[in-house]
């Protein structure tokens, strides 16, 4: 069967499947998002010292109408608007606009993410970088697809050639992972902190090996879970465990204990 999945099409408003709705709403969450980007929003901030702005709340009410429409005895967890449904049920989560700092300052490494999760298993995943027309959608056992082409990450298998990103290389919540990252960059090819979801779609399309997080909550983490996995790399969580973390490592298989073992992370079969 022809994929179409990451390709740009009219809304379906009885979607046939569940990764087919979570395109719907990624694509919905971006376009909201979109439509203010360089529009010079008013910024507050929250009690974490977060920005937020107009767009990520309208981003996210939009999600949460389609959602509740089409999907009404699920439960949802945002990031602006909090849960709502009875715990237990099957969960969407929805991070309006992931890299709010940059959103706000006009740099288009943002994006919208969705992802659906049942029983601790995130049945489908997406992210929506609508700036720079970055789609990218995966489920288990149905691969990961970039802009409708399947996703694989890179075959680099040494890290002298490797690509290294994060979202701040301060770490400020573990300030020893700062002198382990240190420590990786003298050996990479090139670092940059081209990150929050960013990040991670540039391991799983194969142009860059490795990214990583040392804060996620659920909005964060859960769409990359099956986005990593499908496009054949490895995500764990700074432990070495797989699934929702609250940090994260993402790389592509070569170079997956390698570099596990200079940031000091478990190999995951040994977590």
């Amino acid at each position: 069967m022809a994929r179409t999945f990451g390709r740009t099409r009219e809304p379906n408003l009885t979607p046939p499947n569940l990764i087919e709705a979570v395109e719907e709403v990624a694509r919905l969450c971006g376009a909201v998002a979109l439509s203010h980007f360089c529009k010079g929003l008013d910024v507050e901030w929250k009690v974490d010292g977060s920005e937020v702005t107009r767009a990520d709340r309208e981003a996210e009410s939009t999600s949460r109408d389609w959602i509740q429409k089409h999907f009404p005895n699920d439960a949802i967890v945002g990031e602006e608007f909090g849960s709502e449904g009875q715990p237990g049920r099957r969960r969407w989560l929805i991070d309006p606009i992931d890299g709010t700092r940059s959103f706000v300052r006009g740099v288009p490494l943002w994006g919208s993410m969705i992802a659906v999760e049942e029983n601790g298993s995130v049945l489908a995943g997406a992210i929506n970088c609508a700036a720079t027309g970055d789609f990218v959608i995966a489920a288990p056992q149905q691969g990961c697809w970039h802009n409708g082409v399947r996703a694989s990450v890179s075959a680099v298998d040494s890290i002298s050639n490797a690509t290294v990103l994060s979202t701040s290389a301060r770490f400020r919540y573990n300030p020893a992972r700062s002198q382990r990252w240190t420590a990786l960059t003298e050996q990479a090819a090139i670092t940059r902190s081209w990150g929050d979801c960013y990040g991670y779609v540039l391991v799983a399309t194969g142009r860059a090996e490795l990214m990583v997080d040392d804060r996620l909550s659920p909005w964060d983490a859960a769409a990359l879970v099956p986005i990593i996995e499908e496009a054949g790399g490895v995500l764990t969580d700074w432990k070495g465990r797989r699934g929702l973390g609250r940090d994260a490592v993402a790389s592509n298989a070569l170079l997956a204990d390698e570099v596990r073992n200079i940031l000091g992370v478990p190999e995951p079969a040994d977590a």
